[in-house]
């Protein structure tokens, strides 16, 4: 019999590595020792790597972190503001205009109302707002408000008020009328209240006459009934003194004196007033200076048989009267005597109405202003 230790220790038969069991089992031993003896070391590796994994987490979360804004404090939540736009019978106005502003001078926001008259602001910082709604036609309606942090304002209906038709007239009075009505204040101006002192103007700013203002101004100082008496006061001086001998004496000298008289007249007031200053651009009216020194307005009163205004405005010689006095006496030699015609007549009657002018200017600026009721203190197209 083989020894059981020999028997152990004994290799195989083939001589190859194999162990016998009584080897398996140390080997066995020798294993669970070593590994025993190795777990501390694993467990503090281990620690290691979960420490390395925790710090690599927290960075990869503070990266993270850092991409993302952080959320705004509950006091400074944006909000919003919505209304109606309504009319004054309920119905919704769309189209119409709607400005918020605060009170922080930040930029105004506007909107327009929808068809359903809705409208709506967003992303509004909280504080003090102001509405201001405006529409053609309507009252500008203006709502103020508070809107709190993160709020969703649902402002009451907007009413808008019809506004009153506003109607603007203007009267503008043509410069026509306003001569009109200066023509009729001097047509009141009678001196002593009964003679006619018709081209006379106390307005120094007095319109211009149109062509047929400066007649129909002729007409009716030519058939003044006034004018009448005194064309016939002079017919019985000429009489009396023999003037003009071609005519006679008696009822029928009387006549034809007169009837030179009042041809004289009409012809000057028409050729000499109206026509030629009509042609020429002139005014025939003699203007009241009334202010300066004596002496100053004898002299514009002189100057006044020679020179006028013009429809402008300006100053410059009197064609129309003097050209108007030579017409005058050329007339005369239709009806004046034969023996008293010729251009002497013409001249004569042209030097005599020049010389007459003055006088009566003179007369008019020193005067008749005094004996003249009715005269208008401003011009009538002025308040």
């Amino acid at each position: 019999m083989n020894s059981p230790i020999k028997s152990v220790c004994q290799k195989s038969p083939d001589g190859g590595g194999r162990t016998s069991p009584v080897g398996r089992v140390g080997l066995a031993w020798l294993s669970l020792t070593v590994l025993v003896c190795s777990s501390p070391a694993l467990a503090q590796s281990q620690q290691s790597l979960d420490g390395v994994s925790t710090a690599s987490a927290r960075s990869d979360t503070q990266r993270a972190g850092a991409s993302f804004p952080q959320p705004l404090p509950k006091e400074q939540l944006p909000g919003s503001v919505s209304g109606t736009v309504v009319a004054p019978t309920g119905a919704l106005l769309g189209g119409v205009q709607v400005r918020l502003t605060r009170e922080d001078q930040s930029p105004a926001q506007e909107s327009l109302s929808s068809d359903d008259g809705q409208f709506s602001f967003v992303n509004i910082a909280p504080g003090p707002f102001r509405l201001t709604v405006a529409a053609e036609g309507f009252a500008t309606q203006v709502y103020s408000g508070i809107l709190q942090p993160g709020e969703a304002c649902s402002v009451p209906p907007i009413t808008l008020s019809v506004t009153a038709p506003v109607t603007q007239v203007s009267v503008v009075v043509s410069r026509v009328e306003v001569a009109e009505e200066e023509i009729k204040e001097e047509e009141k101006q009678r001196a002593l209240g009964f003679i006619p002192n018709f081209y006379v103007s106390y307005v120094p700013d007095a319109l211009p006459l149109t062509t047929k203002q400066k007649f129909e101004l002729a007409w009716k100082s030519s058939v003044d009934p006034v004018n009448f008496a005194i064309i016939g006061a002079f017919a019985g001086v000429q009489q009396a003194q023999n003037d003009f001998r071609g005519y006679g004496q008696g009822a029928q000298g009387y006549g034809k004196r007169y009837g030179a008289g009042f041809a004289d007249s009409t012809i000057g007031a028409f050729v000499g007033g109206a026509a030629l200053p009509s042609l020429l651009k002139q005014d025939p009216r003699y203007f009241y200076k009334g202010t300066g020194s004596i002496r100053s307005r004898i002299l514009y009163a002189l100057a006044n048989a020679v020179i006028c205004k013009s429809d402008k405005g300006r100053w410059q010689a009197n064609y129309s009267g003097i050209l108007g006095s030579l017409a005058s006496g050329g007339f005369s030699n239709l009806y004046y005597p034969a023996k008293d015609r010729g251009a002497g007549l013409v001249f004569e009657n042209a030097s005599v109405g020049i010389g007459a002018s003055a006088a009566v200017n003179l007369v008019q600026e020193f005067v008749v202003r005094k004996f003249t009721p009715n005269l208008p203190k401003r011009n009538p197209a002025t308040p």
